[in-house]
């Protein structure tokens, strides 16, 4: 299950080839990658996919991809708008912005909370949440949530681990970073320091209702 810091990936924003970014990134910490990228031909993104996977397999991590489409892969991060119902697969997340949203999760292991903070990638969307109305979502939420949007800060991971988010997902903060590699291990230092102060455990979602067959 994603969790921690959690990378989102956008080329056109990193400040050198992704895959160096990723394994900065990955090298301080990171053990999750969102592979976003959907402007890209499926064969090119196939390839990217493969590389990020093998990148990640070696520290231990894992890929996830953002649509339908795995990549030959067996995890996906799917729009709030869709497919409903959800493909079948490991690993299945979902955007969400609302409660409304949260209410539509079926068989979705996790989902993102957005906007939490301003962000610089998406200036004027929201409003955010701050991190009160990110504790009241993730409390009506059937599985566990990361926390996503204008996450740059320790501190803002604090505050999201605080709400009780299972972990922060990260976009802007790590593909603008001259030293990926530092800002990394920084916002996984204080995902563990929140972590050790009891607060963002992932919260398992209802046995009684959800459940992969």
């Amino acid at each position: 299950m994603p969790s921690g810091v959690v990378l989102l990936t956008d080329r056109r924003l990193a400040r050198g080839p992704l895959a160096e970014v990723v394994a900065a990134a990955v090298a301080g910490g990171v053990r999750w990658v969102v592979l976003r990228e959907k402007d890209l031909p499926r064969a090119e993104r196939m390839v990217l996919a493969a590389e990020l996977r093998a990148l990640l397999g070696r520290s231990g991590g894992a890929l996830v991809v953002a649509g339908p489409d795995p990549l030959g892969g067996d995890a996906v991060h799917l729009p709030a708008a869709g497919p409903y119902p959800p493909p079948a697969a490991g690993l299945v997340g979902r955007s969400c912005h609302d409660a409304t949203e949260l209410a539509r999760l079926t068989t979705e292991d996790y989902a993102t909370l957005s906007p939490v903070f301003p962000t610089r990638t998406k200036p004027g969307y929201g409003p955010p949440l701050h991190p009160a109305g990110l504790r009241e979502l993730i409390a009506a939420s059937p599985v566990p949530v990361l926390a996503l949007g204008g996450v740059e800060t320790p501190e803002q991971v604090q505050e999201c681990g605080a709400a009780g988010a299972a972990g922060v997902a990260v976009l802007g903060a790590l593909m603008r970073a001259d030293d990926p590699a530092g800002i990394a291990a920084a916002l996984t230092a204080a995902h563990e320091f929140a972590g050790r102060a009891g607060h963002g455990a992932a919260r398992p979602a209802p046995t009684a209702t959800r459940g992969k067959p």
